[in-house]
């Protein structure tokens, strides 16, 4: 998952918080580097450490869990 340029950062979202905000900042044209990978959840409350774990194990280089 990582590259050699750019550190590859995976964001476990909220649906009602965080992804509104990123879906905002879509919408108005606001960039973010491309190493940054959303995924929606219906709430960040639910996240399993197993899958915070996998992540690196994948291969990212760091995680943002935002609700």
């Amino acid at each position: 998952m990582a590259s050699d340029d750019q550190p590859q950062i995976l964001a476990f979202v909220c649906n009602w918080c965080a992804y509104a905000g990123a879906d905002l900042a879509g919408v108005s044209r606001i960039q973010y580097p491309t190493g940054v990978r959303l995924i929606r959840l219906m709430c960040t409350g639910r996240v399993n450490h197993g899958f915070l774990l996998k992540a690196f194990l994948k291969g990212a280089d760091g995680l943002l869990v935002s609700g």
